[in-house]
């Protein structure tokens, strides 16, 4: 795993600076990482933006070390071409491709923020000392050693490197998967000791549900690791889930923020016991998922360890899973797994019915998971009650229920998600902000 930072930079240090030839007095120096997604470098004139942001917090009197998206849709693009391209797409080369977003997207903004006057240079994910396992299009951190960017920010320059990138055993690049800036960010603050962590975005924080869908939805100031992971996995696209994930395992505090705006957005933190505890938090939903039915199973030990095992090989990414009481010596078992993974999970259960005894396998693309996420849950009874007089209230229907000490998950027809989504953020009175435990 990554280890402690590396260098003596950031954590508040200070130095003199001098104004029209006299001396000033010591003022703190913040070491900053701040990571910029796609849509915030999309276009030249967001490049020449994002550079004159980074310049000014530079003359603030902050060192930068940068993490960059690739522009705009330009990844989607790529994974496009190579399709087209090529039936078998290796993964190194796949690699190879997709990273050269990032790379490109660097070089530009290093020569954006150069007009400013402020010098920058640029990083892959190999120079900056990101080692990372051998798994090609979804690789694992191992170590960041990011001497390199040490010795720029040393030198008084802007780093900026690219994201989700870095170098196998085998000296072969790497990628680290979709969201992947955001695990770069996080794991170069947490190498390099940095003050802050910054994730820009096209939002302007983390909503207590998605504003496209509840137009009273609320900015949250500040919100736990623990409540921010559950609800990365259940739906919030931003951050990415494994960002949070290696923030919360590290410590690294993430402020998310808008690149448009500018403004102050939401502080990720660990949860202490002076940090107060909203029952609910949030509402959110994910409509990227399916439900298999596996019919007529024979109930007897090993039967569901066959089955997921053979998911589980074949890279299948189960989600809920749900088990009937027996009936004479059968009975049926349902999960979820993503739209995309449908069609692959109902062909491998097809292919063992003979071995568990199945009747049939069925399969709904139809569905759609809400949940609700309180960090105080744990100490308040009832959440899960008005969770479901609320769904019964507007005739919606359960299909699939799973808890967590801090989340409510409902599995719903995925025409029925939005109406959900939007009652339990008035049940739980959420725009008029959070209601906290006593």
């Amino acid at each position: 795993m990554v280890g402690e930072p590396t260098s003596d930079l950031g954590r508040g240090r200070g130095r003199f600076e001098t104004e029209s030839g006299r001396p000033v007095a010591l003022r703190p120096v913040a070491l900053l990482v701040q990571k910029f997604g796609g849509t915030s470098v999309g276009t030249p004139e967001r490049m020449r933006a994002v550079a004159e942001h980074v310049a000014r917090t530079v003359r603030g009197g902050n060192q930068v070390v940068v993490v960059i998206s690739a522009m705009g849709k330009e990844t989607d693009d790529l994974l496009r071409i190579a399709a087209e391209v090529s039936d078998t797409r290796p993964g190194r080369e796949m690699d190879m491709l997709v990273t050269a977003g990032e790379r490109k997207a660097m070089a530009l903004l290093c020569m954006a923020i150069a007009d400013t006057g402020i010098e920058a240079e640029s990083f892959t994910g190999s120079q900056a000392g990101f080692l990372t396992d051998s798994t090609h299009r979804n690789a694992k951190i191992v170590d960041v050693k990011p001497a390199r960017v040490v010795e720029a920010l040393a030198a008084g320059r802007v780093a900026v490197v690219g994201g989700a990138q870095g170098v196998s055993p085998e000296a072969n690049v790497t990628f680290l998967g979709r969201g992947g800036s955001d695990t770069t960010a996080v794991a170069l603050a947490h190498a390099l000791g940095a003050d802050s962590c910054e994730l820009y975005t096209d939002v302007t924080g983390v909503f207590t549900t998605d504003p496209r869908i509840v137009s009273n939805a609320r900015k949250m100031e500040k919100i736990s690791f623990d409540e921010l992971l559950e609800m990365t996995a259940n739906g919030c696209p931003k951050p990415a889930m494994r960002s949070v994930e290696f923030a919360r395992t590290h410590g690294v505090d993430l402020h998310v923020r808008s690149a448009f705006t500018w403004e102050t957005g939401t502080i990720v933190t660990k949860e202490d016991d002076t940090m107060e505890q909203a029952i609910v938090s949030a509402v959110v939903h994910d409509a990227d998922e399916a439900k298999v039915t596996i019919g007529g199973v024979a109930d007897r030990p090993g039967i569901a360890a066959l089955m997921f095992r053979a998911l589980a090989d074949a890279n299948i990414n189960v989600d809920l899973i749900v088990q009937n009481t027996s009936d004479h010596g059968v009975t049926d078992i349902s999960f979820t797994v993503p739209h995309g993974e449908l069609d692959a999970a109902i062909a491998i259960c097809e292919q063992h019915t003979g071995d568990i005894g199945a009747t049939r396998v069925n399969g709904d693309p139809a569905i759609a998971r809400v949940s609700v996420v309180g960090a105080g849950m744990k100490s308040h009874p009832g959440v899960a009650a008005t969770v479901f007089e609320t769904l019964a209230a507007n005739n919606i229907n359960i299909e699939m229920i799973a808890t967590s000490a801090i989340r409510v998950s409902c599995v719903v027809a995925e025409a029925d998600v939005e109406r959900a989504v939007v009652a339990l953020h008035d049940a739980f009175g959420l725009a008029d902000g959070p209601v906290y435990v006593d």
